[in-house]
């Protein structure tokens, strides 16, 4: 029996289920469809009625107009890897005479709901966006789901939902991963580490995999693994203290570390700095590789070596999956994953000393 929550509306999905037809017949006759027998139809509005059920904003501006205008929603913009994705989507939504409406859900499930019914509310055709962390960690899907059953298109990009069926564009985490603590393993580290997310976080799942990947293939015993997962929080700025105490506790507790690859360069520089505590030099005694090529491993002492996912290709892809979709007359073309590869940026922190 359906329990209602207060912090989340009644979806097509929950009557679906309920009821047990798909979402389709629910969505048809909540209209009146002829399609629907009487009978069901009465049982689904009955059901919608007595649990208050209201359409979704996004239902309310999908009535053939069009706007040529993209949404764009992402976790956070002072990362410099949504900047740069945000370049290549404009780029390409320009040439094509689209514009651009970003909104920021700053991590938050709320937020990132509410986004995608302000924007939808009649001022876009469709959505390119990378989830929340928060949304991952809830895994409630009810706002893409709907979405994407109310006709409106919907891209995703780095962060994507493997049980959301839509277009997606994609870095090869895990293979990135692999590559990167390759080569601490070919420079000579004996000893390589890795400082992570929590596995909710997907992107920080996968990167984890293909450092456990790249031990493997090179006969690693899994007992020489050296994991370190973060609490998300520790990635806000105002934690940056207490982030570099817990690497540098890390690091004291394993001594014999000498090859650090970490998932983003918030936490390589981190690293950099502990070692340093620590009468480490970098990269004589220690070498760090991260993940994201953004402005802070270009000029901190010394450079970051890094994987670039190439932001602003994966914005350009994201934008021709999208406009591609809204103006195809062919509604039901498959989806498509596309990967965009790494690229190792080799800098002072993995130099030959």
């Amino acid at each position: 029996m359906y329990v209602p929550n207060q912090m989340h509306k009644l979806t097509l999905k929950n009557i679906a289920k309920e009821i047990g037809v798909s979402i389709s017949t629910v969505s048809k006759a909540l209209k009146d469809n002829p399609e629907i027998s009487e009978d069901t139809r009465q049982k689904i509005k009955a059901f919608a009625k007595l649990y208050n059920y209201k359409p979704n904003n996004i239902a309310l501006s999908l009535k053939n107009r069009k706007t040529k205008t993209i949404g764009v929603i992402i976790p956070e913009i002072v990362h410099y890897f949504f900047t740069t994705v945000i370049s290549g989507i404009e780029e390409v939504a320009n040439q094509r005479g689209y514009n651009v409406i970003i909104g920021l859900s700053n991590e938050s499930f709320q937020k990132e709901v509410i986004n995608m019914e302000m924007l939808a509310n009649g001022s876009i055709d469709g959505f390119i966006l990378s989830v929340s962390k928060e949304t991952q960690l809830l895994k409630d899907f009810h706002h893409l789901e709907e979405t994407i059953n109310q006709g409106m298109p919907i891209v995703m990009f780095d962060r994507t939902i493997n049980e959301i069926l839509c277009d997606k564009v994609i870095v090869d985490d895990s293979e990135g991963a692999k590559n990167a603590v390759l080569k601490l393993i070919d420079l000579g580290c004996k000893d390589v580490a890795i400082i992570t997310t929590e596995d909710h976080v997907n992107v920080g799942k996968l990167r984890t995999k293909g450092y456990k990947m790249a031990l493997r293939s090179r006969n690693i015993s899994k007992s020489n693994e050296h994991i370190l997962h973060l609490e998300e929080r520790l990635y806000d700025p105002i934690f940056i203290k207490e982030l570099e105490v817990v690497i540098l506790d890390f690091l004291k507790l394993n001594p014999t570390i000498d090859g650090i690859f970490a998932v983003n360069e918030v936490y390589a520089l981190s690293a950099i700095k502990a070692a340093k505590k620590l009468f480490k030099e970098v990269p004589k005694d220690l070498k760090v590789i991260g993940f994201t090529d953004g402005i802070l491993s270009k000029y901190a002492t010394p450079s970051l070596s890094t994987m670039s996912q190439h932001g602003k290709i994966l914005g350009m892809k994201a934008a021709e999956l999208l406009i591609r979709r809204l103006e195809s007359t062919d509604v039901d073309f498959p989806f498509q994953t596309v990967i965009v590869e790494t690229e190792l940026i080799e800098r002072e922190t993995t130099k030959n000393i």
